[in-house]
């Protein structure tokens, strides 16, 4: 089939790749041009240098919604459309265009955790699997009929990047095996439970402000799920913020007020969390490796030289 590829950072180039290594021809690729947000940075594989080394016409878009992206489409004339981490909405126009349509590869497994940062909230409300979707686009943004979807577990300590590259390497084989599915002449997808929906929206700096209210399982998630290379999450120490890089839950119960520097447990430093820590039933954060605002890391134990004061959410 003639494929058209929407498709942006490392998730669209390995879906790219793995079109221009099928029996498909890619005959148009769109892009997004590169952005300076926090979290469109990383995991930035260039899908428009992709496509130009195997000469094929790319188009540079924020939004799809002009009148000469929707002629170049109609010129291209693909049988069908695959879009892998569009970032914006795509109009019916375009994605109702094909003739089979707009296959849709999403990192969550459908109908949860449509949106955005699919894996980090996942891994921060504790799902026991993520996975990969590909569904059909229509009107709702990733809640059209499902054609494959594909799941591996999250490991005890797992990282978001952890399970991006568990979930990366299920991009390419399922956007093509979708495609045979499509082609074979199938259109008996399964569509999707609304009543099981959730939309997530993007991250931003005040998602990762460590809130020592809550527990510290929470906290220890927090802090995996933005980990290296995602921005950390932060608290602040005497009024400078503080980047927290590892932690895990103590084996002790440490009773006091949320965001006490308490206790040298093992290799780390209890730090009280919870809102109920004044009844001396939870464990504490034990924080291992920290970053100062000035960049440099330490271990937490050479960082927190005397046991005493408080970590805050603000300065």
């Amino acid at each position: 089939m003639r494929v058209t590829m929407f498709g942006y950072q490392t998730w669209g180039h390995r879906t790219l790749q793995a079109l221009l290594d099928s029996e498909h021809e890619v005959n148009l690729v769109v892009t997004h041009p590169k952005s300076d947000h926090a979290y469109e940075k990383i995991w930035d594989d260039s899908v428009a240098d992709l496509a130009e080394k195997h000469d094929v016409p790319v188009l540079l878009r924020n939004r799809p919604d002009d009148d000469e992206l929707f002629e170049a489409l109609q010129q291209a004339a693909p049988d069908v459309i695959v879009a892998t981490n569009w970032r914006t909405w795509i109009p019916p126009r375009i994605f109702e265009l094909p003739r089979h349509g707009t296959l849709n590869v999403h990192d969550s497994l459908l109908p949860a955790y449509a949106g955005f940062s699919p894996l980090i909230w996942a891994l921060l409300n504790d799902e026991k699997e993520v996975g990969v979707t590909a569904h059909m686009m229509d009107d709702t943004l990733d809640a059209g009929d499902i054609v494959l979807q594909r799941a591996v577990p999250v490991g005890p300590r797992d990282t978001t990047a952890d399970l991006f590259h568990k979930t990366l390497d299920l991009f390419g084989p399922i956007t093509v095996d979708g495609l045979a599915l499509i082609a074979s002449g199938r259109t008996d997808w399964t569509p999707q439970d609304r009543s099981k929906a959730s939309f997530f929206h993007k991250r931003a700096d005040e998602d990762c402000r460590i809130n020592w209210d809550w527990p510290a399982e929470d906290l220890d998630r927090l802090v995996r799920a933005q980990c290296d290379p995602y921005p950390p999450a932060y608290t602040y120490h005497r009024g400078e913020r503080l980047a927290i890089l590892a932690a895990e839950v103590s084996r002790n119960v440490y009773g006091g007020t949320p965001g006490r520097i308490f206790y040298r447990e093992g290799d780390g430093v209890a730090i009280v969390a919870g809102a109920d820590a004044r009844r001396g039933r939870n464990r504490a954060l034990l924080v291992t490796r920290v970053r100062t605002s000035d960049g440099v890391e330490h271990a937490a134990q050479d960082y927190f030289t005397t046991m005493g004061g408080y970590l805050t959410d603000r300065p």
